[in-house]
C-alpha cells in the first residue's frame, strides 16, 4: 500500500508548511496548482498575481473606454493556458526542492498533485553522489584512457564518448546500490530498490513558478500570451454577428481581426519564449 511520507527539516521550497505529512503542505506559492480545474459556474476567484495579468488583459483590451465582452472565467482560462505553456518552457531557475523520509520495507509513496505534475528529477540515497571515481575502478580507467589516446579509443567521437558515459551510467545503476525510481498513475513515486534504513533522505525536483520571485521579463511574457489568447476568445465572441444595428447605419465588429491578431502574437510569444527566453540545450566541448 502507497504510504504518505513524513517531511524532512528542509520541508518544500514550493509550498508552505501544513503538517507532518509531505501531503499537507499549501502549495500558495505554485501558481500552476489547479490549472484547467474551474467549471462554468463556479465563481472565480483571482489570486494577486492573477489579478495583475487580468487588469492587463483588460486595460491592453481598451477597457474601461471599450466595452470588452468576457467574462472573469474566460480571462481566467487565459491565465491558465499561459501559466501552462509557460511552465513546460522555463528555465530552471524555477526548480523546487521537496525533500521527504523513506521508511524501511516502503517503497510507494504518495507525493501532492502539484509535484507530481511537474516533476522533475528524484535523488535517491543521495550519499552516493559525492562518490568520485577512485583508481583502479572502471570509471578511472574509461576516463584516462579516453584522454590519454592510447589506441584504445583511437578517434573517439564525441558521439561514442555520450554512449560510453551512458553505458557507465547503466552500470552503475545495476552493479551499484544507487535507487532508481518511477511514477504509478501520475499520484505515486516509486523507489527502488526498497530502503533499507529508516530515515532514508529522498531529494524531489520539481518545476513550480512562484509569483513572489518570478522575474519581471516572464511575468511580462505571461501578461502579453494571455492578452493574445483573450483576444482569440473575444474575437469569436464578436464574430457571432457581422455587424450590430444602430440608429447611424450599424456598427461593424472586429471579430475576424482580434482572431487573426491573437493568433499571430501567440505564435509569436511562443517563438520568444523558446528562442529567447528558455535556456538552450547544454552541450560541452572537449
Amino acid at each position: 500500500m502507497p504510504s504518505k511520507p513524513n517531511m524532512t527539516s528542509y520541508g518544500d521550497s514550493g509550498s508552505e508548511y501544513g503538517g507532518k505529512l509531505a501531503t499537507d503542505g499549501n502549495p500558495s506559492r505554485n501558481i500552476a496548482d489547479g490549472v484547467g480545474e474551474n467549471y462554468l459556474t463556479d465563481e472565480v476567484d483571482f489570486s494577486k498575481f492573477e489579478e495583475t495579468i487580468r487588469s492587463y488583459i483588460l486595460g491592453t483590451l481598451g477597457y474601461p473606454t471599450v466595452r470588452v465582452e468576457l467574462t472573469n472565467f474566460q480571462i481566467k482560462l487565459a491565465i491558465d493556458e499561459a501559466v501552462t505553456f509557460m511552465s513546460y518552457h522555463a528555465p530552471m531557475w524555477t526548480n523546487q526542492f521537496l525533500v521527504f523520509d523513506a521508511s524501511a520495507g516502503q517503497n510507494t509513496y504518495e507525493l501532492p498533485q502539484y509535484v507530481m505534475n511537474n516533476l522533475e528529477y528524484v535523488v535517491y540515497k543521495k550519499s552516493l553522489l559525492t562518490i568520485q571515481a577512485q583508481s583502479n575502478t572502471l570509471e578511472f580507467d574509461f576516463f584516462i584512457k579516453y584522454f590519454q589516446d592510447n589506441f584504445l579509443f583511437s578517434d573517439f567521437s564525441v558521439g561514442e564518448f555520450y554512449m560510453l558515459q551512458t553505458h557507465i551510467e547503466q552500470i552503475r545503476k545495476i552493479l551499484s546500490q544507487e535507487g532508481t525510481w518511477d511514477v504509478i498513475d501520475n499520484k505515486y513515486l516509486q523507489l527502488s530498490p526498497f530502503p533499507s534504513a529508516t530515515p532514508d533522505p529522498v531529494i524531489v525536483i520539481y518545476r513550480g513558478i512562484s509569483s513572489d520571485t518570478i522575474h519581471p521579463a516572464y511575468r511580462n511574457w505571461i501578461q502579453r500570451y494571455a492578452t493574445a489568447k483573450a483576444m482569440i476568445t473575444l474575437g469569436l465572441v464578436r464574430g457571432k454577428y457581422a455587424s450590430l444595428p444602430s440608429p447611424g447605419g450599424g456598427a461593424s465588429l472586429d471579430g475576424k481581426e482580434l482572431r487573426e491578431e491573437g493568433k499571430m502574437a501567440m505564435d509569436e510569444l511562443k517563438r520568444e519564449l523558446i528562442e529567447d527566453l528558455e535556456e538552450p540545450v547544454p552541450f560541452s566541448t572537449f
